[in-house]
């Protein structure tokens, strides 16, 4: 018996009867022989860790659009929250924390620059749509590794597909990472919206913060532990209908109070110009793309409009920047 055989043992003897075990996953589209150290789940998360999109995520925004400072969130330092919010909420219910962490890692793959002031813009200018859930799939089926992508597992691109809040996970776990994301920007946008001077910790209402807690640090710790506690040998991940309903309602309440507030979006009209600029430019001339891309087109029959927003979604913040100041900013001229 090699060593992952005696994990996948241990997973039989110790998970919980509703966890994932990584010997029944339904497997990737295009088969693998096994590793002999890691299980299936296992090799899914070290090869999200290991892609080019995951390593973007740390130049893009999170709510604050170029905020002047070290300690605002990107949204790699938000999938890190996110994953370990879902890691210590599986450890605790003895769910498949390999598949939790697989999932959370890459559920923002396919976000755009400038958060969801990107992902708004080119949902209206790609006549095919677009939204981060469905890309972060595209990017782990078809978009990485050249276009071959990762080849994962059909549990771990449920669970990025679902993570949304409409979204219905086929596993406990995807179910656990999917509230691990709205406590995690939940609790870490107040943070920031405080550090911010939006507002203080004190002028939050008053009738969620009596149920969820009076600081980010006990918000986090009665939500995970409710969480933990409401599902505990259950066939489902729920909350307490208190704590659900003021976690919902301060989510609102954010909503009007801090994602449209002027300070995170006083450049949104700009930002989102600069990819408006950046996809017609790029639709008129086509050839400018990277190989890989062009390779989508004339191999895959991709549609033109499809592969440009692709590869303006995969851009960092500071990548479009810099692309769209090579484009369109004169260059100042001097004598060699």
């Amino acid at each position: 018996m090699n060593i992952r055989e005696r994990r996948e043992a241990w997973e039989a003897e110790y998970l919980s009867p509703y966890a994932s075990l990584s010997r029944d996953t339904d497997g990737r589209d295009v088969a693998e022989e096994l590793c002999d150290i890691r299980p299936e789940y296992q090799r899914d998360r070290d090869r999200i860790l290991h892609c080019k999109s995951f390593r973007r995520l740390k130049h893009k925004t999170q709510v604050f659009l170029a905020p002047e400072g070290d300690h605002y969130r990107t949204r790699l330092t938000h999938t890190l929250e996110v994953a370990q919010i879902a890691r210590t909420i599986s450890r605790s219910l003895r769910l498949n924390e390999d598949l939790t962490e697989a999932i959370a890692l890459g559920h923002d793959l396919g976000h755009t620059p400038f958060g969801h002031s990107g992902e708004r813009i080119l949902n209206k200018l790609c006549p095919y749509g677009f939204s981060h859930y469905k890309q972060s799939v595209r990017v782990v089926e078809v978009l990485e590794k050249g276009g071959r992508g990762l080849n994962l597992t059909r549990e771990v691109r449920d669970g990025i597909l679902n993570h949304r809040t409409s979204g219905h996970p086929s596993t406990l776990e995807g179910c656990v990472v999917r509230l691990s994301d709205k406590i995690a920007y939940i609790n870490h946008d107040i943070d920031d919206a405080i550090r911010a001077e939006i507002f203080c910790e004190e002028e939050l209402p008053s009738e969620y913060t009596n149920v969820l807690g009076h600081s980010v640090r006990e918000r986090l710790d009665n939500m995970i532990h409710d969480i933990i506690l409401q599902s505990m040998d259950q066939p489902n991940i729920v909350m307490s209908p208190g704590m659900e309903e003021a976690m919902r309602d301060l989510r609102a309440w954010l909503f009007k109070n801090v994602y449209t507030n002027k300070i995170p979006k006083a450049e949104e009209g700009r930002a989102q110009q600069l990819i408006v600029f950046l996809y017609n430019y790029y639709l008129e001339h086509v050839t400018e793309l990277p190989g890989e891309y062009l390779h989508m087109m004339e191999e895959k029959q991709e549609e033109r409009e499809r592969v440009v927003c692709d590869y303006i979604a995969g851009m960092s913040d500071s990548y479009a920047i810099d692309t769209f100041e090579a484009l369109f900013v004169p260059k100042a001229w001097k004598v060699m």
